[in-house]
């Protein structure tokens, strides 16, 4: 009887010991759905819209609109008899076209604010902090210690837009490929010859300036959280201050088009046009903001 009662204890343990076990991998599957189901796809970025974080879904590649009487390398010759202009995608931010790439008047086309960081958190000196080109980049493309040289000849220091390494979060470069200068489905590099000069940092252009995408961040109006997939122009905007750059989980900083409208007006932020587009939905995050 003794022996009895031992095994339909140890009996009765034993089962309830898979069970526990059985109960724990379940807890373990569920946590680890609940985290995948969080995590970015390879073709997603995060970004931000009436103070939520927003998911965008990318479905085909980025395009930079160069239209037949444009003249987007400085050669003196219209886009329409230069075949040579149409071999290689100048993504110009300041220069806009009157279409998007689906034909759609511009005025009509949703904005995609891309925040720069045109900071330094450290008034970071040394031009070996500024990001290389991604797979070497194109011939003539400023990359690495001249980059950085360049960089802090125009605007004093390197900004955080152009590290390999930022101070602050960046929404830009992906975290399913963290390589600087790169982004899903994005151009890897811009040309900044006409934003120079805007800025009064050079002359007029008289052949495109290329550099690494920079690090950046995603604003959208708030009217457009939720998105089917349409194309989107990409508008720089130059954040000044880091107190203005937001936080990873929109807590602080512009995460929304009004704040940005109000940095604008008060000289924090400068805002731009671009022939940069890009194609995606947007959907409201679980997480939002503040």
């Amino acid at each position: 009887m003794n022996r009895f009662r031992f095994f339909f204890r140890r009996s009765q343990h034993t089962k309830l010991s898979r069970v526990a076990l059985i109960l724990a991998a379940c807890a373990c599957i569920a946590l680890v759905a609940v985290s995948a189901s969080a995590q970015l796809a390879d073709n997603q970025t995060n970004g931000f819209g009436n103070n939520r974080l927003v998911t965008f879904t990318y479905l085909q590649n980025f395009d930079c609109v160069d239209q037949p009487t444009m003249d987007l390398d400085f050669n003196h010759i219209l886009a329409q008899s230069d075949p040579n202009e149409m071999q290689t995608p100048i993504c110009q931010p300041v220069t806009e076209p009157t279409q998007d790439p689906a034909g759609t008047n511009i005025k009509h086309t949703a904005h995609l604010y891309v925040f720069v960081p045109m900071f330094s958190v450290d008034n970071d000196q040394n031009p070996n902090d500024a990001m290389a080109c991604p797979n070497g980049g194109r011939p003539g493309e400023l990359c690495g210690p001249a980059l950085g040289s360049t960089l802090i000849s125009l605007f004093g220091f390197v900004p955080e837009a152009w590290k390999s390494h930022p101070l602050v979060s960046t929404q830009c470069p992906d975290p399913n490929n963290p390589v600087p200068g790169t982004c899903t489905m994005h151009a890897s590099s811009v040309d900044l010859s006409v934003t120079l000069n805007a800025l009064g940092k050079t002359g007029p252009p008289t052949a495109p300036v290329f550099v690494p995408t920079p690090n950046h961040d995603h604003v959208i109006d708030n009217s457009r959280v939720n998105a089917n997939p349409i194309w989107w122009e990409v508008r720089p905007v130059l954040i000044l201050n880091q107190s203005d750059w937001p936080a990873a989980d929109g807590s602080s900083g512009i995460t929304s088009s009004m704040a940005m409208d109000d940095a604008e007006a008060a000289g924090r932020a400068i805002e731009v046009g671009s022939n940069f587009f890009l194609f995606f939905s947007s959907h409201l995050s679980s997480h939002t903001g503040h």
